[in-house]
Order: C-alpha cells, then structure tokens, then sequence
C-alpha cells in the first residue's frame, strides 16, 4: 500500500502525535495477551474444578480485543470476568497475585509480564520507529499514552526512552485518579501536557477502546493499526485511517 495524500500527517494540520504503546510502538500487544490468557485459564480452571462446571478457556480472538486490550489491567480483569458473569471483590491495587480479587488476578498478570520482559526483551516495530524519526525531523511533538503501568522498562527495553517529551501511563492514571480507554482523559491529559489542541493531534492507536478514546476526545485525526486484520472493525469504532503498518506514512 503506498502512501498518497490521504495519508499524510502534515506538520501544516497537526502539531503532535500520540502513540499507544503495545502494539503500537512495540510488539508487546501478543506478549500481553498471552499473559492475559494464561493467568484468566488458570484461574477458570481453578474455579471450574471447584464448582463442578465445565471449563471455557479465555478466547484470545474475541475476548481480548473486546474486554482486555487497551484498557488498564483492573479495567481489563473486571470486564472479562463480567463478561463471563463472575462477580469478585475489587481488592486494592497492592494486593499480592495469590489474592482472589479483581486487583490481585490484575497484579498475577503484571507479574507474568515483567518476567517475560526481563527474559526475552522487547522489539521496537521498524516502521513504526521509521515514522518517529520522520515526525521529529518535521518539528512535531510526540507522547505515548498507554494503559500500561510497565512503559518506562517497555520503551527502555526498546531503546527508545529518549524519543517522548511526554508519557502518561497506568501510573499516572492511577496517580490522577483518571479514566481509563475508551474514556478519552489520557490523551487529553497527553495534549494539554504537550501544550497543543486536541484538534490538532493525531492519535495512534491498534486497540478497540483506543480509537474510541480518540474519536471521544475529539482529536484531528485518530489511525487505526490493523495488525489482526481488523481494519473495518477499527473504522466502526473511530478510527479515521487505517494502515496495517505505520511504515505505509513515512516519505
């Protein structure tokens, strides 16, 4: 697909870029699923066992993309298991793993996660690092905004911690007492720390509830990465463009 027009994101109509995270910088986004799916199975397993019901695995086709992806990991834990009608107590966010509750299952997650960073490390996506060089060069200001309380080792691990003036994360959402996507606070957080208008900026995001945080904050121009080939889903949510690979914007 070669870029036209269309595809620019011209420095003449947008002042500053916002990327998400997983996925989106990094391919983190597979390596988050898969601990999602380990940690809900075995506790589905657990609880199946204990109740003489039969066991449903977590689907990482549908119930990742549609309960879990983008969202803050509590956030994640609380609608997937929703989704399933199992009620637990909310907890506190310091709860150890062992702890039954919606911020212990939350936490047994994060902990899964920060031991495959440590042992494997992460890859920036090329195009996607192609595309922050040409930003930078044509003056835009950038930020990464993502549910993740693990970006700073996330972007140090790709080496790539140098390259935003502005990161708002899980802490910070859980510091400023912020909505998490599809609420759109992060990213207006992220503009108003940047100093520019929301109609000025572009949002890049590859999950469901991230291009609706963009379309509900009113930004210029929200771009889908349809990296599991859901374009059209992407669109139906908000997305004004989608590419399959940010390498499809760069001169």
């Amino acid at each position: 697909m070669r870029q036209s027009d269309s595809k620019r994101v011209s420095r003449d109509q947008y002042d500053a870029v916002l990327f998400d995270l997983d996925g989106v910088i990094t391919d983190t986004a597979s390596l988050h699923a898969t601990c999602w799916k380990q940690m809900f199975d075995e506790y589905l397993q657990k609880r199946a066992r204990h109740r003489g019901e039969a066991f449903r695995p977590f689907d990482l086709a549908t119930d990742y993309r549609l309960y879990v992806d983008g969202k803050p990991r509590f956030d994640g834990a609380r609608d997937f298991l929703g989704s399933r009608g199992i009620q637990l107590p909310e907890g506190n966010p310091d709860d150890p793993a062992e702890v039954e509750t919606v911020c212990g299952l939350g936490n047994r997650k994060n902990d899964l996660v920060n031991h495959v960073i440590a042992d494997v490390g992460v890859e920036p996506y090329d195009g996607t690092v192609r595309f922050i060089h040409q930003l930078r060069r044509n003056g835009f200001k950038i930020a990464v905004v993502t549910s993740s309380q693990n970006c700073t080792a996330v972007l140090k691990a790709a080496k790539l911690d140098d390259f935003f003036e502005v990161q708002v994360d899980g802490n910070t959402i859980h510091a400023q007492r912020l909505a998490g996507k599809p609420a759109p606070d992060t990213f207006l957080i992220a503009a108003k720390l940047l100093g520019v208008e929301p109609i000025r900026t572009v949002v890049i995001e590859d999950a469901i509830s991230g291009v609706q945080a963009g379309a509900n904050g009113r930004f210029g121009l929200v771009i889908g990465i349809a990296r599991k080939g859901n374009a059209e889903e992407l669109k139906h949510h908000g997305a004004h463009l989608v590419v399959d690979d940010l390498g499809e914007l760069v001169d």
